[in-house]
């Protein structure tokens, strides 16, 4: 009786609890959006099947050697930790006394947990190695870049302001955090402000990189809302777009693109990485691992190496990134009011950056003579090529010959570069504070 009385507290389901059962489902929900629906699935199945992962019961996959130290609440390990961190031996009091010690000693005490028999889960450390590393996102940017063509912007260069101005929808957002935190309806810091605004760039790579930096316990609930809208895009911008612009608008034709030249292509990349890291360094990572794999894409020199970074490559980084994502979606990190806040700022982030970008648009033709179809400025956010399509579909129903996608594509691509280059704003003014 005893060995099956013991088998049976040792089964997960005695040891589930609320919060646990609530983002099982929630991860299941992310299964279903992914597969049934549809919505960026090479990353909502991995995470959503990460979070499964993360919140079985006992199984501590997602903790560090630390966290599942204080998971087992064993009086004389606490008692060990505490009076290293000179604080109550309790849980709470040791979770508080981490949260304000310096990173040199949360390792010592991570080193310690290991020297007491424990260890780190599978999804812990993948998070570490291609989050908490920030290479993840970084080689993803690089697969991105391989696949990216610059024709479009270069043949039609103004097409750089619209990518800018959908850019707005960042700094937006970070205003609407502290707004929150202001009148005491949501607590957010201003790194958290930060990390929440780059949703607004539909960014998905840049907005991981930027919360595992700024805001990591705010990480799962960031990339979840980022990839969510980024799926719903044609949803979301299409009302704004039809709003913000009259018919006539709609049917503007514009000009045949220019033949861009091989040098120039090749010449790009390397010119742009140079003048913006050496304005803004911290933008370089970012900015330069996507210089980089389009290099090799324009090069056509290096074709293996290209044609690696935007299959091969990218797709076994993607699957780790995602279950990596999966890992922060454990219930007392996710099931916060902080979550509400950032759902519903990510929205905001999405609506302003289209709206800013039309605007923008409109606000170019009063000093131009080849007019500019407004409906390409919402394509200023870097949801790549999905911000494009719609603007082409929006365009075909106005006019079943307007073919706006390739004049999309502009702004579309400046929207990469304007979100690695916010991001970059970001880090270094947020990390100087």
């Amino acid at each position: 009786m005893e060995s099956l009385n013991a088998l049976i507290q040792g089964m997960g389901l005695m040891h589930l609890g609320f919060g646990q059962a609530v983002m099982l489902l929630v991860s299941l929900l992310l299964l279903w959006l992914a597969i049934a629906k549809k919505f960026e699935p090479l990353l909502l199945l991995p995470i959503g099947f990460g979070g499964l992962l993360s919140n079985i019961p006992e199984a501590g996959l997602a903790l560090s050697a630390l966290e599942s130290l204080l998971a087992h609440h064993d009086p004389a390990q606490l008692a060990v930790i505490a009076a290293k961190l000179h604080c109550a031996p309790d849980v709470h009091a040791i979770k508080e006394a981490l949260a304000l010690a310096l990173p040199s000693v949360q390792g010592q005490m991570e080193s310690l947990a290991v020297d007491m028999g424990y260890s780190a889960g599978v999804l812990a450390i993948f998070y570490k190695v291609a989050i908490g590393s920030g290479i993840a996102p970084l080689v993803i940017f690089m697969g991105v870049g391989a696949m990216t063509d610059f024709g479009p912007l270069l043949a039609n260069p103004r097409t750089l302001l619209l990518g800018a101005a959908a850019q707005f929808g960042i700094f937006a957002t970070v205003l609407g955090a502290l707004t929150l935190n202001y009148f005491g309806l949501i607590s957010f810091t201003l790194p958290q402000a930060a990390a929440i605004g780059i949703i607004g760039g539909a960014d998905g790579p840049t907005a991981i990189y930027l919360s595992g930096k700024l805001a990591p316990e705010l990480l799962g609930a960031i990339a979840v809302a980022a990839y969510s809208y980024m799926a719903l895009v044609p949803l979301i911008q299409p009302p704004i777009m039809k709003a913000l612009t009259t018919d006539k608008e709609r049917k503007i034709r514009m000009v045949q693109l220019r033949t861009v030249s091989k040098r120039e292509k090749i010449l790009f990349p390397a010119v742009l990485l140079l003048l913006v890291a050496l304005l803004l360094p911290d933008a370089a990572p970012l900015l330069g691992m996507f210089c980089f794999g389009n290099l090799m894409r324009e090069s056509g020199v290096v074709e293996r190496l290209s044609d690696t970074v935007q299959n091969a490559l990218i797709n076994i980084v993607t699957i780790f990134l995602g279950l990596s994502v999966g890992a922060k979606l454990v219930a007392d990190k996710f099931l916060q009011p902080q979550t509400l806040g950032i759902l519903l700022l990510g929205v905001i982030a999405f609506c302003v950056g289209t709206a800013a970008g039309v605007l923008m648009a409109k606000l170019l033709n009063r000093f131009s003579k080849n007019p500019i179809n407004p409906l390409i400025g919402s394509a200023g956010v870097s949801a790549v090529p999905m911000a494009a399509r719609v603007s082409n579909k929006v365009g075909l129903e106005a006019d079943g010959q307007n073919f706006l996608l390739m004049h999309a594509m502009g702004p579309n691509v400046a929207g990469v570069i304007g979100s690695a280059i916010a991001a970059g704003v970001m880090l270094k003014y947020v990390l100087a504070m």
